[in-house]
């Protein structure tokens, strides 16, 4: 079976511009990735992001495109796969976004636009990832959950529907491939520190066994090794990133 490196492939980093993601584009560069971060509307933020890694000897290219329109899976790779020359081994399903309300009020739109940008979108650049992961024998892919994926959160009744929906997508995916080289695994973070959890309240970190919020490079750490060749007998798993929140 061939080795798996990052001399091969580039990788793609949904929603890379910022936070998670952006610590997931800068770590890949370093252990050698050609990266490509992808961005919905902050472009100067992904500019700054892929200015950074070019500025450490590494290679990056932003990418603009909502992924949760429909051809924006085949897009990002044929664009991304043109820049570098080189197939996409690689590929980070972190892009996500949240709209928050309580079962009874929540909204039909609310649902839909979380579940579409969060799981559905997910689930189409893994289908376009894995043709070439399976024509090469090997590949990553790393879906990025939460901790509401694994417990209740409540008032993200929509956002934790989409992160559970990944951690089966990934469960599934895994299994079906396992025998090509091709892993693929879930990140479940609990509360970091980045835009979206801003305004998390003491008392919400109180209950976090370890006491405080984690950082972007916590999780991005546990990402690079589900992508490196040390991880080569992990799929289907789930890392929780919580600092003990969902033990």
């Amino acid at each position: 079976m061939p080795s798996f490196s990052s001399s091969e492939g580039s990788a793609l980093v949904t929603g890379g511009s910022r936070g998670i993601g952006a610590a997931i584009a800068r770590g890949l560069a370093a252990d050698g990735w050609a990266v490509g971060v992808n961005y919905r509307s902050d472009r100067d933020a992904a500019g700054a992001v892929v200015a950074g890694i070019k500025g450490d000897g590494g290679r990056a290219v932003a990418l603009a495109a909502d992924v949760a329109e429909h051809d924006a899976a085949e897009q990002l790779f044929t664009e991304l796969e043109g820049h570098f020359d080189r197939p996409v081994l690689t590929l980070i399903n972190n892009a996500g976004i949240s709209v928050d309300d309580l079962t009874p009020s929540l909204r039909d739109d609310a649902w839909d636009s979380v579940i579409e940008t969060d799981l559905n979108a997910a689930f189409r650049l893994t289908r376009r990832a894995l043709k070439p992961m399976l024509k090469a024998r090997t590949g990553r892919i790393v879906n990025i959950s939460s901790v509401v994926g694994l417990r209740a959160n409540p008032g993200q009744a929509n956002y934790a529907a989409a992160k559970a929906g990944l951690i089966a997508l990934t469960k599934t995916a895994a299994v079906e491939v396992a025998r090509r080289g091709i892993t693929i695994n879930a990140v479940a973070p609990g509360w970091i520190e980045t835009d979206m959890t801003a305004e998390v309240s003491k008392e919400l970190l109180a209950q976090v066994p370890a006491r405080r919020a984690g950082t972007p490079d916590e999780v991005a750490a546990c990402v690079r090794f589900l992508v490196s060749e040390a991880a080569g007998y992990v799929t289907g798993a789930v890392l929780s990133v919580d600092g003990g929140l969902a033990a």
